[in-house]
């Protein structure tokens, strides 16, 4: 698949958004967004996360053109969103979380269609390569009500990519989606990014956003809180967590004491977990507290920050 967008330098950036504002109440200024500015490197796949209500949707339609905001600028593939509104929706491709689909067209069919609706000429269509990349080639000819959830999704994400734009919003794409599908899907946007797509990913699923972003933004009460690199953001918090599994049901106070000289203290059934900063302790510090203690330990284990560690410390922070 080719496109005219797809020429666009590499080191240019794909969205760029300075100083954002959406006001919902002008009396109450009660903002959805709040001088945001973001700026999503070509050729990236961008998380954008936060909590419910936190202003994702609202910047969101901001970006595709679907909402007014009250002041800012927003370029979108060099485009002027205000200046040059057509050009700027034509550079991206909506994936809605709800399953809007015409229950009795078949993919190709409908592929057909939104590329005429998008005035793409005939001789330039690319259902077939669509339908191949989203793996539903053996599918074209089915009823679009006889696919399958996953299918559907799938579908979704090639009906947003008819008129080949070179930037794609992947909105709760895996919402409702078991496992098995759910990692179907990601294989499909990796591959699609390998085109050369830029995507823009919203998800409440933390882990599906670690696995497959390159670049990480977390929103929360209208405000960026948090902006960086994944691997950037992931270690930024100087942070470990060890795993110590126990025999035993009950701690004792003194016990409780010593652990918490460690960090921060989860007690789970027949487990603890401790949050620990790693410049405040070192591991030798940390067998010799836990050597000292009457705690009846099976077995130990460390792990990394998570993204949904990173996420709830922020959110709850701000």
């Amino acid at each position: 698949m080719k496109t005219k967008y797809w020429d666009f330098p590499e080191n240019r950036l794909a969205v760029e958004i300075k100083n954002l504002n959406k006001i919902y109440n002008d009396e109450n200024q009660n903002f959805a967004v709040e001088n945001v500015s973001l700026e999503i490197p070509t050729g990236s796949i961008f998380g954008l996360l936060g909590p419910n209500g936190a202003g994702k949707s609202t910047l969101i339609n901001i970006i595709s053109g679907v909402v007014i905001k009250t002041s800012g600028n927003v370029s979108i593939w060099g485009y002027d969103i205000d200046k040059e509104r057509k050009q700027s929706k034509l550079a991206i491709g909506v994936v809605p979380q709800e399953l809007n689909i015409d229950a009795f067209f078949t993919p190709k069919e409908m592929l057909n269609l939104h590329s005429g609706m998008f005035n793409v000429p005939k001789s330039s269509w690319i259902s077939h390569d669509l339908l191949e990349l989203m793996d539903l080639t053996d599918k074209a000819s089915t009823y679009s009500r006889k696919l399958s959830g996953g299918m559907r999704r799938r579908l979704l994400v090639a009906k947003a990519m008819v008129h080949s734009p070179p930037i794609i919003i992947l909105d709760e794409p895996t919402a409702g989606v078991d496992v098995e599908l759910r990692q179907k899907l990601w294989e499909n946007f990796i591959k699609l990014n390998k085109q050369g797509v830029t995507i823009i990913l919203t998800t409440h699923y933390l882990e599906e956003a670690e696995y497959l972003c390159d670049h990480i933004a977390i929103i929360n009460k209208g405000k960026i809180i948090a902006n960086e690199k994944k691997e950037t953001l992931l270690t930024k918090f100087n942070q470990k967590i060890i795993k110590i599994k126990i025999n035993e049901t009950k701690i004792s106070k003194k016990d409780m004491l010593s652990l918490q000289k460690i960090g921060s203290v989860k007690l789970l059934e027949s487990e603890i977990e401790i949050n620990y900063k790693l410049n405040e302790i070192s591991m030798k510090n940390i067998i010799e507290i836990l050597y000292k203690t009457d705690l009846d330990i099976i077995d130990l284990s460390t792990k990394e920050v998570s993204l949904e560690d990173v996420f709830i410390n922020l959110t709850s922070n701000h």
